[in-house]
């Protein structure tokens, strides 16, 4: 990850950090980072890490559900353009959603989601997204 991505961590843990996705096409979408330096394939993944990362989607996806409300969940190894072990973690919905004054709108719902390049929301919805999931984050942690 490169030095912009200090203002998007959601959450940094043993194994993996998690970030808040740049392109939010929809609330909530992360990545979910290994920390390993030669980690590559999801394949090589240590049983370590392996036990991390399903709390952490577990953790997620309890986050996103209480202050999103999504109907769904994608998670995804890609590695196509960026080789090392990572995850996406992508929330769908069913219906529109207005998250911060911002209307997101899952046009791909029931299908593979698609990356809208031209879809950009301000840098301060962004950080708002982020900070509110920490919180929530924080909070499910101290129970």
């Amino acid at each position: 990850m490169n030095n912009d991505d200090d203002n998007r961590l959601v959450k940094d843990f043993k194994f993996w950090s998690v970030f808040i996705a740049k392109n939010q096409i929809l609330p909530g979408k992360c990545v979910i980072w290994c920390k390993r330096e030669n980690a590559l394939d999801p394949a090589d993944a240590t049983p370590e890490e392996w036990l991390e990362v399903s709390y952490i989607i577990k953790l997620l996806k309890d986050t996103v559900l209480q202050l999103y409300k999504a109907d769904w969940f994608n998670y995804t190894f890609l590695g196509n353009s960026t080789h090392h072990l990572h995850m996406h973690f992508v929330p769908r919905y069913k219906t529109e959603v207005t998250v911060h004054g911002v209307k997101f709108i899952d046009k791909d719902w029931g299908r593979e989601y698609q990356v809208d390049p031209q879809f950009k929301i301000p840098a301060n919805v962004l950080q708002d997204i982020k900070n509110e999931m920490s919180g929530k984050l924080e909070k499910l942690l101290k129970k």
